[in-house]
């Protein structure tokens, strides 16, 4: 019999909203399972049982009146430890921060606390959520629930690994380079970046800094659209915010693209290294995507420019937002950042300009490639997922990466176009291990690559194949 946990969770929801499953009795299950997996894993770092009980007693007690709380009534939540939780110690993973407990949620706790969601805990992250490998001098390492001795990637990789192990329903997470689409790789899971403003973020050190944005995560394609549905929607606080409600993300997704023209890409256009295991599973959705319907290209969007816009502004961000925790503590802070907030207060206006013009530039000629094709297959992630002890990849197919963002480039590029992107799970190397591709979509068309890696996720069926550690 299969557990209540290894449902989706919109199979989880009905169950809940038919009266056949109680919040209470999902909770336990819950419970039950990170009890089970979470000393090998170690995706959820902080549980408040007694508020999760009565977060699960009152949405029963709401469901006997005839109420439900909203589109995540009694579905459990594991909410990533960058995120404020009201009560709830949020460290960002960083010794600075360890003890500390914030006296309100932030938008997105908010809005999924109120459409129901009963948080189980917090997920890990890299320290600040600097770097694509979850670990941090607070909690330790996060490790694969398909291969214990591998990466779960990051930052989100606490929430990438609980949702690989069925500990909780849902999961959200943050993407700046990659945050949301690596480590759902790496886990066989669904991450999806969503458009700047499409899940407004408040509070916020820099509003008009709009390379990261915070977004779902699920078992499904159909599960991470449901959390976007309570995450999405306009705000009037934030400097950037689509003005689509939320609820534009609870279709019924075909199975099927007819019609759509659809390039892919398993290189970036030459311009990334990638694992050659990963490569020939991005050119294996040629077949796939065809299959479905879709007239197929081989060819990508012109990233030319992306690396250097790309590193320019995030560590222009890092020394306006961590300069000051560096000048103060610099021992409570990893070498990583210390070096970016170096770099960014090396920068001079020239700099920024340059990278600004860069960004703008690549964003033009997305609007144009997006005239040609209604979306874009790439590599979720360049590497397949490496050795937990080690900082980074030292080298990708024999070529050497430089630092611990070099092998993150198939993310990060994307993440200068301003276009939403969806990372789904396609398959396993020889070894077990899994690998995704990223479905980019045009400027703020979340729903394309929501539906197109709904059809690739219906047709391989990589996501059913649940870690051994669960056996």
């Amino acid at each position: 019999m299969t557990s209540l946990c290894d449902l989706s969770a919109t199979e989880q929801s009905a169950l809940i909203q038919s009266g056949e499953l109680s919040a209470r009795e999902l909770l336990a299950a819950s419970f039950a399972r990170i009890e089970e997996t979470n000393g090998q894993v170690n995706a959820i770092v902080t549980i408040d049982a007694e508020a999760a009980e009565q977060a699960a007693n009152a949405a029963d007690e709401a469901f006997a009146a005839g109420r439900l709380l909203g589109p995540l009534h009694g579905l459990t939540l594991g909410v990533k430890d960058l995120h404020a939780t009201a009560g709830m110690r949020t460290t960002y993973g960083s010794p600075a921060l360890a003890d500390f407990v914030p006296d309100a949620d932030e938008l997105i706790v908010a809005r999924m606390r109120a459409a129901g969601a009963v948080i189980v805990g917090k997920s890990n992250t890299p320290e600040f959520g600097a770097g694509s490998h979850t670990f941090n001098a607070v909690f330790g390492l996060t490790r694969n629930p398909y291969a214990l001795d591998r990466s779960a990637g990051g930052s989100s990789g606490g929430s990438a690994a609980a949702l690989a192990c069925g500990m909780v329903s849902l999961a959200d997470g943050s993407d700046m380079g990659g945050s949301l689409r690596n480590p759902a790789s790496f886990c066989n899971v669904v991450g999806h970046r969503p458009s700047p403003g499409r899940v407004p973020t408040w509070p916020t050190q820099d509003p008009w800094f709009t390379l990261p944005v915070q977004g779902p995560m699920g078992r499904t394609v159909a599960d991470a659209a449901l959390l976007m549905s309570v995450q999405a929607g306009p705000d009037p606080r934030p400097v950037v915010s689509l003005s689509e409600p939320g609820s534009i993300f609870t279709p019924a997704f075909s199975n099927r693209l007819d019609g759509l023209r659809i390039a892919v890409s398993p290189d970036l256009g030459g311009t990334v290294v990638v694992d050659p295991e990963v490569a020939a599973m991005v050119e294996a959705q040629i077949a796939t995507l065809t299959d479905l319907g879709a007239t197929v290209t081989r060819a990508s969007l012109d990233f030319t420019g992306a690396d250097e816009a790309f590193t320019t502004l995030r560590a222009l961000n890092y020394a306006q937002v961590f300069g000051q925790l560096v000048d103060q503590s610099p021992e409570l802070v990893k070498q990583a950042i210390q070096a970016n907030v170096a770099h960014g207060r090396a920068l001079n206006g020239s700099d920024v300009a340059r990278a600004d013009a860069l960004r703008g530039a690549i964003y033009n000629r997305a609007l144009a490639f997006f005239g040609e094709y209604d979306a874009l297959v790439l590599p979720a992630c360049q590497a397949l997922p490496f050795d937990a002890d080690l900082e980074y990849p030292d080298s990708i197919a024999g070529v050497p990466m430089e630092n611990y963002l070099a092998w993150m480039r198939a993310a990060y590029f994307v993440s200068v176009t301003e276009c939403p992107a969806t990372a789904v799970p396609v398959g396993f190397s020889r070894d077990g291990l899994p690998i995704g591709v990223q479905v980019v979509a045009p400027p703020r068309d979340d729903l394309r690559a929501l539906a197109v890696a709904h059809c690739i996720e219906q047709a391989t069926g990589a996501s059913q194949r649940r870690p051994e550690l669960l056996a």
